[in-house]
């Protein structure tokens, strides 16, 4: 697959605010292995190569266990999960499909359980900038360097 176009060179403004709105995240206070559930999830359900494979390396070079990372796609039937990280990647799978399913009121109870309103804020905005990031990645079809 052949990249379309490079973003950062071609809307070098537009590419800094989103690399911006990512660090931030980050920066948050956002428990970093819950924002690598997140992203990786995220990536895997819109289809972003270029993401899934990024966020599966710093996932594990960040110790998260390999065998984690690779029941992310089917944590519902895994016990690898506990419940908070249930309702983080719960929650990541309604926002990310947001047009199919809303977010139902008893997800926001079930997530709110585990979080106040500054943790549920940062979480809703950390599914939103993966969202971005895989929206750019796959139309521009961003190929990870080998």
């Amino acid at each position: 697959m052949k990249q379309r176009l490079n973003l950062s060179q071609a809307t070098p403004e537009l590419y800094r605010a989103i690399a911006a709105l990512d660090a931030a995240v980050k920066h948050s206070g956002i428990d970093q292995q819950l924002l690598h559930l997140i992203k990786l999830r995220a990536s895997q359900i819109n289809g972003c190569a270029f993401c899934v494979n990024m966020h599966v390396e710093e996932s594990l070079a960040d110790g998260m266990p390999a065998q984690k990372l690779h029941l992310v796609s089917v944590w519902r039937e895994s016990p690898l999960f506990d419940a908070r990280e249930r309702a983080v990647l719960a929650l990541t799978e309604s926002v990310t499909r947001l047009s199919q399913n809303d977010v139902p009121d008893a997800l926001y109870e079930e997530v709110r359980a585990h979080f106040d309103e500054v943790g549920f804020s940062q979480l809703i905005v950390a599914i939103g900038a993966i969202n971005v990031w895989n929206r750019v990645a796959v139309s521009t079809r961003m190929v990870h360097p080998h």
